[in-house]
This record gives structure tokens, C-alpha cells and sequence, in this order.
């Protein structure tokens, strides 16, 4: 009797609280999120504050901005399917225990190797911590508008943490050290560990099978290959060099062979059967495509606002603040744009309102235009995260609950490929159309006009040496082939979106919801309380 009494009361208790616990896991996994956003920026802002003082070289100072990106990247698909086998819940807390510690020892770092170890730790941490939290949202939120809803928000804290990010490293510097954009961590990772342990709930797959660890180390090496050769495209690297091509082809052959691996496996690591539904493949493409276009324009604009307008860091931070906000709305409205319009609707119109927004952005020139930027990055920000929402909350929704760590490591390795080749591939354009129009300025050495090529930034220090005349011609022709490579390459994202909204119509119509209840978040210790009656 005392068993199926204390056994009911539990039931009873989750069933009372069982929304606010909902809302509150979001909250705490929105605080993880918010985290590692943040940290993929802040340190942008410190870099001119660690070169002065650590004095690291040429490729260590490459290494200290690109380490966590690549590292995490590359080990989303394993952690996020080890969650799916040993707990979701316990890898978001290591990985939390894990980037307090490896920001304690890059706040501290006395040298650039050091910094460089404490970064790639932090990479292995925001890996653990990125997938968990879209993995156990997916969880805790069965009923699909209730889900959608809190995709919003979060997408929105994501958004957020983005602009943050150099925000809140510029204040820190102004007043503390570079580290101290480190230590903003640590009280975080305190807060976060006991309240995650405490209310978070452990969630796993079917456990059916072992974890393939083979396959789980040939998906992280061949990422790693082929994110690494594609940052090494994006920051210039010459296509045929020993050092970009051997980790692409290592990278790409590495996940031939994972693929055929999978497929083989009675019980895979990722089930690709998933890629088979035309809902979940299409809204992977439709992420990789909507970052693929625009993650290099922004790195773009950022140039054309210091470097052609002359605006500083901070003011180009203000500039761009707008886009973030509209993505924040995006990002709340999204549920009930998706109830309303369903899938198919809201990502294609997202990708067009994205393609007008890079299309009224062509109207840019060598002079302020305060009002055409606002109008511009408002409709982009609208945009992007109209598209990246429908199609995140369509891939979830698409996967199992069981594949759902698995499902959330593909979205947002994804995102993180869609990204690097964006940078890599709307750079070459934009030098393409960049350099040529600088190999014959009147007065300018040859060997000038070739360093001139290679960047505007570097174009303003030839102009600056040559001095003269001759330098305000480079330095003029210089801002006039930006402006010029600029809008090409706003062309050609123009064209990449207009894809993507071609490929959205694969998606469904409506908004399929489930017709079962939503499924309850038990405390720990109700947990513990039925274990024990039973």
C-alpha cells in the first residue's frame, strides 16, 4: 500500500508541475547556450591584447582564434550520439565541469601554447554542451508546438550571445585583462553545474547496441580534416598547398568511410535512414545553404563598415546590433509563424526576404547610408533566422526521440560546415573580384599592386608606405574594387538563397503536430521516490 501510495503521490506531484519544470529546463539550457555563443566571439575583440602580450607567431596567433571552432566542430557527432548512449544530461554536465576549468587556465595562460590547449578544452566542452541542449529540449517538449515555441526561444538566446560576444570582451578590456574575457565563465559553469544536476533530466536513446567508438573517432578526425582545409580556404590559403588539400582529402575520405560504416552496422551510431525522409535532408541542405551564403558576407560587411565608412569596432558592433534584434523577433514570432504558414511556407519566404534584404544591399557604396544599412540588416536578420528556425524545428521534429543527440550534432555540424565552406567560397569571389582591378594603377609598382590584392586592409598599409599621389590612387582604386567585389559577391549570395528557397519546397505543407500529451519532467528526487516504491 505504502509503495503504490508514495508511487501515486509522485505521480500526482510531476503532474502539477510538470509545465513550470518545462520552462525551467529551458531556461537552464538556454544559460548553456547563451554561454558557449558568447565564447565563440569574445575573444575577436582581445586578439590585438594577446599578441601584445603573449607575442605568440603568425600561425600560433591562427591557432588561439581557430582552435575551439574546429574542435568543436569536429566532435559535435560524437558527443552528441554519446549522449544519446550514456545520458544526455551527464555529458552537458561534464561538459559544463569542463569549460569552467579550461577557462580558468586560458584566463591564466602564460604563454600562447598554453592558451592554445585551454582553447582547444574549451572547443571539447561547447561540443559536449551544443548538442545536449537541443537533445534534451527535443525531450522535454514532445508536443510539437510547445517545442516549436521554445526552439524560438532559444534560437533567440543564440542570437543574443552572438552579439554579446564582442560587446561584453570590449567593456572587459577596457577595464580588466585579456583573461577576464575568460573568467566570465567561471561563475556561470558554478551556477549552471548544481542547478543542471538538480533540475535537468537524464534522457538516453533506446540503449539498444554498443557505442561505436571506431566510427565515433573517424566522424571526429574527418571533420576535423575537413573543417580544418576549409578555414585554411577561407583565411586565403592556396588551394593547391600539401597543407590544405591533405586535410580535405583525408577529411572527406574518413567520412566515406563512416558513411559505409553506418549503413553497415546493425545498430549505427547515426541512423542515416534519417536522411531518407525528405523533411529531415532537405532542412539539413536548407541550414547549410542559408549559412553557406551569408556567414562570409557578414565577415564582409564588418570590413566595408571599418575599412571603407571608417566606422571603430564599436561603432560597426552598433551597426550591425539591428540584425540581431530582428533575429530575436524572428526567433520569438517563429512558432506561430510556423503554425500559421507551416514548414514549406516559412523557410522558402525566409530565403526570399533574405535574398531582398542581400539585393537592397547591392545599393551600398563609398559613402554612409545610415538608413539603406538599417533597412538592410533588419530584413536580413528577419530572414536568416526565419529560415535557420524552420528548418532546425523541422529536423528535430523529423528525427526520433531516441536519435535526437544524433539528430542535434547533424544540425549543428551542419551549421558549422555550411559556415566554414560560406567563408571560404564568398572570400574567393570577393577576391576575384577584388584583385584584378589593382594590377595597373598609374604610379604604383607592380609588386605593390600585387600586395594590394591580397586585401584592403593591406592595400591602406601599401598606400600608407608609397605616400604621395601614388598612394591616394592605390588607396582610392583600392575602396572603389572593394565596394565593387562587395556587390558581386552580395550577387552571389543573392543567387545561394534564392537556391535554398527552391530546395524548401520539398518540406511539408503544415505543421504535422502529435496528437499525445506532453510528457512530463520529473524532479530528481520524485525519480528517486518511485525507484524506491517500486
Amino acid at each position: 500500500m505504502s509503495g503504490t501510495t508514495t508511487a501515486a503521490a509522485a505521480l500526482r506531484r510531476r503532474a502539477a508541475g510538470a509545465g513550470a519544470n518545462r520552462w525551467v529546463v529551458l531556461v537552464v539550457l538556454c544559460v548553456s547556450l547563451l554561454l558557449v555563443a558568447v565564447d565563440a566571439t569574445v575573444l575577436h575583440v582581445a586578439v590585438p591584447a594577446v599578441t601584445e602580450d603573449l607575442r605568440p607567431g603568425a600561425i600560433e596567433l591562427l591557432w588561439i582564434v581557430d582552435t575551439y571552432p574546429l574542435v568543436c566542430a569536429s566532435l559535435l557527432i560524437l558527443f552528441g550520439t554519446l549522449g544519446d548512449k550514456v545520458g544526455r544530461r551527464r555529458i552537458l554536465l561534464l561538459g559544463y565541469a569542463l569549460f569552467g576549468v579550461a577557462s580558468a587556465l586560458a584566463a591564466f595562460a602564460p604563454d600562447a601554447q598554453t592558451l592554445i590547449a585551454a582553447r582547444a578544452l574549451l572547443g571539447v566542452g561547447g561540443a559536449m554542451i551544443m548538442p545536449a541542449t537541443l537533445s534534451i529540449l527535443r525531450q522535454v517538449f514532445p508536443d510539437r508546438r510547445e517545442r516549436a515555441l521554445a526552439i524560438g526561444i532559444w534560437s533567440a538566446v543564440a542570437a543574443v550571445g552572438a552579439a554579446v560576444g564582442p560587446l561584453l570582451g570590449g567593456f572587459l578590456l577596457e577595464h580588466f585583462w585579456w583573461g577576464s574575457v575568460f573568467l566570465v565563465n567561471i561563475p556561470l559553469m558554478l551556477v549552471s553545474l548544481p542547478v543542471g544536476r538538480l533540475l535537468l533530466p537524464e534522457s538516453t536513446g533506446d540503449g539498444r547496441g554498443p557505442w561505436d567508438v571506431v566510427g565515433a573517432l573517424m566522424a571526429a578526425i574527418g571533420l576535423f580534416g575537413l573543417v580544418l582545409g576549409v578555414k585554411r580556404l577561407g583565411g586565403g590559403e592556396p588551394a593547391g598547398s600539401v597543407f590544405t588539400v591533405l586535410p580535405l582529402m583525408v577529411g572527406a575520405t574518413l567520412i566515406v568511410l563512416f558513411v559505409r560504416r553506418q549503413r553497415r552496422r546493425r545498430y549505427p551510431l547515426v541512423d542515416l535512414r534519417m536522411f531518407a525522409r525528405p523533411a529531415f535532408s532537405t532542412s539539413v541542405g536548407c541550414i547549410v545553404l542559408a549559412m553557406l551564403a551569408l556567414v562570409g558576407l557578414e565577415l564582409i560587411a564588418a570590413q566595408y563598415l571599418q575599412l571603407v565608412l571608417g566606422l571603430s569596432p564599436l561603432e560597426t558592433g552598433l551597426r550591425l546590433l539591428p540584425l540581431t534584434f530582428a533575429a530575436m523577433a524572428a526567433g520569438l514570432a517563429g512558432a506561430r509563424m510556423l503554425r500559421r504558414f507551416g514548414p514549406r511556407r516559412m523557410v522558402c519566404a525566409g530565403f526570399c526576404l533574405t535574398a531582398v534584404a542581400v539585393l537592397l544591399l547591392t545599393a551600398m557604396g563609398g559613402s554612409d547610408n545610415a538608413g539603406l544599412l538599417l533597412a538592410g540588416f533588419v530584413l536580413l536578420g528577419f530572414g536568416l533566422e526565419t529560415t535557420l528556425f524552420g528548418a532546425y524545428e523541422s529536423m528535430l521534429s523529423e528525427s526520433p526521440p531516441e536519435q535526437a543527440g544524433g539528430a542535434a550534432a547533424i544540425g549543428e555540424t551542419s551549421y558549422q560546415l555550411g559556415a566554414g565552406i560560406g567563408i571560404a567560397l564568398l572570400g574567393t569571389v570577393m577576391n576575384a573580384a577584388y584583385a584584378p582591378g589593382l594590377s595597373s594603377v598609374p604610379g604604383v609598382p607592380e609588386s605593390a599592386s600585387r600586395a594590394a590584392g591580397h586585401s584592403l586592409g593591406e592595400a591602406y598599409e601599401v598606400a600608407g608606405q608609397l605616400g604621395g599621389s601614388a598612394g591616394e590612387a592605390l588607396r582610392r582604386t583600392a575602396r572603389e574594387c572593394f565596394v565593387h567585389g562587395l556587390h558581386v559577391t552580395l550577387l552571389v549570395s543573392a543567387g545561394l538563397l534564392l537556391l535554398g528557397a527552391v530546395m524548401a519546397l520539398r518540406l511539408p505543407r503544415a505543421m504535422q503536430c502529435e496528437s499525445s500529451a506532453a510528457v512530463e519532467v520529473p524532479a530528481p528526487r520524485e525519480v528517486a521516490e518511485s525507484r524506491v516504491s517500486a
